[in-house]
């Protein structure tokens, strides 16, 4: 396929040799135009502009390359092997020298200047010969639509997670009921085979001496008390799972009152503060004066700190601080959970609100999950930052004004 060529060019290129310096002046003049046009079109578009030669040496890059991945404008002579070391460019140097339409896309990672995910388009600039000319590189900023994926794959999980919590949840609560009345008749029945010692001394001097039980039958029952004890708690930490599931599956729709979050920490805190001192943990509480109200469902934030507070009581050990914080900036209000404990390593950062993912040994790995739905709710979000060795901390935006549906204006004919 030809390659389509400035007809102001070629009829330049016909004729240049006949023309005066007035002629060529103003054929240079149009040329900077031209280029300047160009440079404004470039530097407007959102996606990336590269053009390497045949050695892969960047001979032109606009504005939004800088923007994307942090390269100073005015740098020279840089090699993009150098700066996108993530792609493969003895392959697509390699098409270039090869000739021929060959579109090569690429998609990658980078961290800086902050993670983005980003998608490559890389083309010969020369489709009709076989000597090198250079490359043209395009540069587009997916991460916006990758997040969407996620959150549609994520959203996908969760439907099916709901169809299988219909079926089950209301078959497994029905026999754990059963389990722990029968649990609690087994109970009534062991203190039953317990001797009577108050009695026993009452009416010593009224019956006749009867011989001791057999300390083998004594050891039986206090053994069975103690089965029956693990057995009991077992059943109460499924029935608190069976709750967190379906408290997961069927949220129950927010309720937006104007509340402050300091309020709202107090009254937590105030709940927690007997198993706060009783771990040893050092409370701090930076609460900032005058907080804005907000529309939130105070019930289920509250839940929301419940579920982190116990999440960073359980990542310390004593003498470890607790510290919580709120805040306001000119359009959100916020507050946040830390802990000093052993922190998150990043590879399980990515997975720590999947349903059923854990860290502890006896955890539902639903609690995590329920604190996002609550937050997505709330039109608000979540920040993770955390350090292995130093400890977690966990961050909530919230808007401060609730968002209304926009209408479209009924413009009569």
């Amino acid at each position: 396929m030809a390659a389509i060529k400035s007809s102001f060019l070629d009829k330049v290129l016909g004729r240049i040799g006949r023309l005066d310096t007035e002629g060529l002046h103003t054929v240079v003049q149009r040329l900077a135009h031209e280029r300047s046009f160009l440079e404004t079109l470039f530097n407007t578009i959102e996606d990336g502009v590269l053009v390497t030669d045949d050695s892969g040496r960047v001979i032109y890059f606009n504005q939004a390359v800088s923007r994307l991945i942090g390269l100073p404008p005015d740098r020279e002579d840089l090699q993009i092997a150098d700066i996108l070391p993530e792609v493969d460019w003895q392959k697509i140097l390699r098409a270039d020298h090869t000739g021929g339409r060959q579109v090569t896309r690429h998609e990658f990672e980078i961290q800086y200047p902050r993670p983005r995910f980003l998608r490559l388009y890389a083309a010969p600039l020369n489709d009709e010969t076989k000597t090198g000319s250079g490359v043209a590189l395009i540069l587009h900023d997916a991460t916006e639509a990758r997040q969407k994926t996620f959150e549609a794959i994520e959203s996908e999980r969760v439907q099916a997670l709901t169809l299988l919590a219909a079926s089950v949840a209301h078959e497994i609560g029905n026999p754990l009921n059963a389990l722990h009345i029968h649990l609690q008749l087994m109970e009534r029945e062991l203190k039953k085979l317990k001797p009577d010692e108050t009695g026993s001394k009452l009416t010593s001097r009224l019956r006749p001496k009867i011989p001791a039980p057999e300390t083998g039958a004594a050891g039986a029952v206090g053994k069975l008390e103690h089965y029956l004890s693990v057995a009991k708690g077992e059943i109460h930490r499924l029935d608190y799972i069976v709750t967190q599931f379906l408290g997961a599956i069927r949220p129950a729709p927010v309720q937006l009152r104007l509340a402050s979050l300091n309020q709202i920490v107090e009254k937590t805190l105030e709940l927690l503060r007997p198993e706060i001192e009783n771990r040893g943990l050092t409370l701090k509480a930076k609460l900032a004066a005058n907080l804005t109200a907000t529309p939130v469902d105070a019930t289920q934030l509250q839940q929301v700190l419940v579920n982190l507070i116990k999440n960073a009581m359980q990542a310390m050990t004593t003498g470890g601080s607790l510290t919580l914080q709120t805040g306001e900036t000119g359009e959100e209000v916020w507050m946040s959970v830390s802990d000093t404990g052993g922190g998150i390593p990043q590879e399980q950062i990515n997975r720590i609100f999947e349903p059923f993912y854990t860290t502890k040994k006896k955890g539902s790995g639903l609690g995590l999950m329920i604190v996002q739905r609550i937050i997505r709710a709330h039109n608000g979000r979540i920040e993770l930052e955390s350090h292995v060795g130093r400890g977690t901390t966990f961050r909530i935006w919230l808007p401060l004004h609730e968002r209304k549906p926009r209408l479209l204006e009924n413009k009569k004919s």
